[in-house]
């Protein structure tokens, strides 16, 4: 006989859970208990919306769930946010939340949340452990649904007393799920179609989004790429999809994007979009996206074709088993030099570029393409939400499968910490470097705490405008520069702040010692934090307006 949280622990060695990422509280001591004996490593979080963000960094780069426990009521809604998250990104995570002993459930006991109805809109899937004989049942069901098809998160709601019950149920690996199916090869026909339309176009163009990343079909991507001479287009997380170095690497597209990949998805006459769902940040404008194009769309979500963009041909299966198909069947190659010429020409002509004159600021930009320098172009990056995101999305020379870890979809400001967290705990060999604002750092520093207590090698590259940056440039450029609260009049001394945790730290601010003291504090054997002092007047270029075509870019010059 197991009792319940016995059981849950075996149930989670059975799934291979490396971590579990967690803050305890009263709904869930049964369980803590149970974690005293260290079958599975947990990470303490100082928050638990630290926690979440953490597990979502981790499961990003190791392709595993993330698991996260946490108690009932605040413990449980504190995770809304990086559920929420994950879902928008795809993101495989088991996440458990506390809840009140099934007795009480309804009556407004202490602590108590309705996280069933909180989660239903942004979750795969969501149970209520009801039966202490179902919890591995629900366990395996629950790893199984976050981590195939179209990737999320999976929450199970726990309530006290499902803990100290107990069984004699044993894990499972039995799969009961009639309703649940997952597409995965293409049909012949959708590949001789497509096969077709790139044999007769004379533009064509590949959008390769995060679905390449998901499906861990990065090299197929880039073997049918070269293997057709066909330039490519990132979404912001589907960098890395093909390496900064292939020649026909034309950059992210969108609001933020390169010239050359906006001009280039405004003038092809065939975009083939591998695991990208077309949202608004890379199509502001949909009636006047690819206008003058035909429209393939590979997707493992069926709801996502058709959506944004109508399509010519839709093909519902995972991105990887059709890149398969596609370098299965074709015996020659289709060329199309003066378009790529054309494609090439753009990408030399309007580089992204800064004011390299102006050396009364470190220029941010700068500071990215040094830190790519340093790192090789193989560190694991993290970062949170704004300015200092895109500068990352442009100037680091991305190779690998998810080596950028952001958020994307919902735009989370304090995920760049705890993310590295994750990340680093899924590669500890691999360097990784947070890159986050002065804003989003102060919602999420506390993470720092637990650097020295697990022995986590971060490097923590804080971009400090005094404002919130990408705030203030929307309101420079359409509020008539009415600066709204996104300037901060005092700020902590960010060094003493790091110090307090035991964190070492690093102020840079000669434009002229830029490199050298970065290479010192990137080769720090420990975590630290590196504070970059820049301009707060300096914006991210090009930009496309919001509701404008990709090819109606401003901030060329």
């Amino acid at each position: 006989m197991n009792t319940g949280s016995a059981l849950l622990v075996e149930a989670l060695v059975h799934e291979q859970a490396d971590f579990i990422f967690g803050y305890p509280g009263g709904a869930v001591l049964p369980l803590y208990d149970t974690f005293y004996d260290g079958r599975i490593k947990h990470i303490l979080a100082r928050h638990e919306q630290g926690a979440i963000h953490a597990a979502e960094g981790y499961a990003k780069v190791s392709g595993k769930p993330g698991v996260v426990v946490v108690t009932s009521g605040p413990g449980a809604t504190n995770t809304i946010t990086g559920i929420a998250d994950a879902y928008s990104d795809s993101i495989p995570l088991v996440v458990f939340t506390g809840q009140v002993a099934s007795p009480v459930i309804g009556k407004d006991a202490f602590q108590e949340a309705d996280l069933l109805s909180m989660t239903t809109p942004i979750t795969k899937h969501n149970y209520q452990i009801k039966n202490v004989d179902d919890i591995p049942r629900v366990i395996h069901e629950a790893f199984y649904i976050a981590n195939s098809g179209r990737k999320g998160p999976v929450v199970i709601d726990f309530p006290k007393d499902m803990g100290v019950f107990t069984t004699d149920a044993e894990v499972t690996d039995a799969l009961d799920l009639p309703g649940y199916e997952v597409a995965h090869q293409p049909s012949f026909d959708e590949i001789q179609k497509l096969r077709d339309y790139l044999k007769s176009a004379k533009r064509p163009l590949i959008l390769a989004g995060a679905g390449v990343h998901h499906a861990e079909a990065n090299e197929l991507l880039t073997e049918f790429a070269r293997r057709h001479e066909l330039p490519v287009v990132n979404t912001l997380l589907g960098l890395g999809s093909v390496p900064y170095e292939y020649p026909l690497f034309l950059g992210m597209g969108g609001m933020h994007g390169s010239y050359a990949s906006n001009m280039a998805i405004q003038e092809c006459d065939l975009l083939i979009n591998f695991g990208s769902r077309f949202d608004d940040r890379l199509a502001s404008k949909p009636d006047d996206f690819a206008k003058n194009a035909k429209i393939v769309h590979i997707d493992i979500d069926s709801s996502e074709i058709d959506k944004i963009i109508q399509t010519d041909l839709g093909i519902v299966a995972d991105v990887g088993a059709t890149l398969e198909q596609l370098l299965r069947y074709d015996s020659y190659t289709f060329k199309h030099t003066d378009w790529n010429e054309r494609c090439k020409l753009n990408k030399r002509k309007h580089p992204f570029k800064y004011d390299r004159e102006d050396q009364s600021f470190i220029k941010p930009q700068q500071a990215i393409q040094y830190i790519g320098k340093l790192t090789k172009g193989e560190a694991i990056v993290t970062t949170d939400v704004g300015q200092h995101q895109m500068w990352v999305a442009q100037f680091y020379p991305f190779k690998h499968r998810n080596q950028l870890v952001t958020s994307g979809g919902l735009g989370t400001m304090g995920y760049g910490i705890p993310a590295a967290i994750g990340a680093k705990l899924a590669h500890p060999d691999q360097t990784v470097v947070a890159v986050v604002g002065d804003g989003g750092f102060q919602m999420t520093n506390q993470e720092m705490a637990i650097l020295n207590e697990y022995g986590i090698d971060i490097k923590i590259v804080l971009i400090n405008n005094g404002t919130l940056g990408m705030v203030k440039q929307w309101q420079d450029k359409f509020f008539n520069q009415r600066f709204s609260h996104s300037v901060f009049k005092d700020q902590p001394d960010f060094r003493k702040l790091s110090e307090a945790y035991r964190v070492k730290s690093f102020l840079l601010e000669d434009p002229d010692k830029l490199y050298q003291e970065l290479e010192e504090a990137l080769n720090y054997q420990g975590s630290a934090l590196i504070e970059i002092r820049i301009s707060p007047a300096e914006p991210v270029q090009p930009m496309v307006p919001s509701g404008k075509a990709n090819h109606e870019m401003e901030g060329l010059e």
